[in-house]
């Protein structure tokens, strides 16, 4: 039989680390095909999605007992070897090996750290109004934003005028409609988003916070409990993202994250476009209107007189 594990009791404020490795474990597993890793399919006759635990085992060179207790949420003395073979054997991503290994394996955190309010350093928020022509911020933990320049807030809208604690990303992207007028591809943001919660929770389950956050999102956006139910990770890395913007149109932008080395959940995200690209130029005029650009291309949809 295939089934899920008896749910497990954690402390009040705090993610069910048991459960979270276990249904990562069983997404990954009911993702591969028996023919992915060379094994025989027996179509119709196969009773679950995937591979079979057997399977995955012997993939793995562990017992099925072994593997059947750990997929249960039961991580408890198992070896980095041992995650690497099942790693290997499910074909993780680099972060998701890391994510499998935060929830087997997790780190003792002091209580405090949990819910603390991250700081920005004040050296860096010079360094963010130095940066000029270009959407720059910075993103902390449960991507909430922590800090930004001038450009971000042309292009995303001034954040100054929300309340602390809705300057997050996945409350912005699930729960306000201008930033799925924004994102002109909002369901790969969405998906984005999601993946990066989910690895903290894997680092920070214990998080009042960040339990706080999923429950309400969960509550508030079907979206939301979709992707989350996908059990997908990903770290912040580079690529480009698309635009539409309310006062300057269609924006093609690129964006490089870089991990801060003396804090390694803040994260410092900068946007540029392709120099002589009709984004260039939007960006240009963006920077011409600074704070107020994406106020006035609202004003300017509604109708005068």
């Amino acid at each position: 039989m295939d089934e899920r594990p008896e749910p497990v009791q954690e402390p009040s404020g705090a993610l069910d680390r048991r459960a979270e490795l276990s249904e990562f474990l069983r997404t990954r597993r009911a993702r591969l095909k028996p023919q992915d890793v060379g094994l025989p399919d027996f179509g119709r006759h196969r009773r679950v999605p995937g591979l079979r635990r057997e399977e995955l085992a012997q993939l793995a060179g562990v017992s099925v007992a072994y593997y059947t207790r750990l997929e249960q949420g039961n991580g408890r003395n198992v070896s980095a070897e041992v995650l690497d073979a099942i790693s290997r054997a499910l074909r993780l991503t680099d972060a998701e090996h890391a994510h499998l290994t935060h929830l087997a394996k997790p780190k003792q955190h002091k209580k405090k750290q949990a819910g603390r309010t991250q700081q920005v350093r004040g050296a860096l928020l010079q360094l963010l109004d130095s940066i000029d022509g270009v959407p720059a911020y910075i993103s902390g933990r449960r991507s909430d934003v922590l800090a930004w320049n001038r450009m971000a807030a042309a292009l995303f809208g001034d954040w100054s005028a929300l309340p602390p604690q809705e300057r997050n990303w996945a409350r912005m992207v699930f729960l306000r409609p201008e930033y799925r007028d924004l994102f002109t591809q909002w369901e790969s943001k969405a998906a984005d988003i999601v993946s990066y919660l989910r690895m903290d929770a894997g680092c920070h389950p214990d998080d009042p916070r960040l339990s706080a956050l999923v429950g309400e999102l969960s509550v508030k956006s079907e979206e939301f409990r979709r992707l989350w139910a996908t059990h997908d990770v990903k770290e912040k890395g580079y690529g480009v993202k698309h635009f539409r913007h309310p006062l300057v149109g269609e924006l093609s932008l690129s964006f490089e994250s870089f991990r801060l080395p003396d804090d390694s959940e803040q994260v410092l995200i900068i946007y540029h476009a392709e120099p002589g690209s009709a984004s260039a130029q939007a960006l240009r005029l963006l920077a011409s209107w600074g704070t107020d650009a994406t106020r006035a291309g609202r004003d300017s949809t509604v109708p005068q007189g």
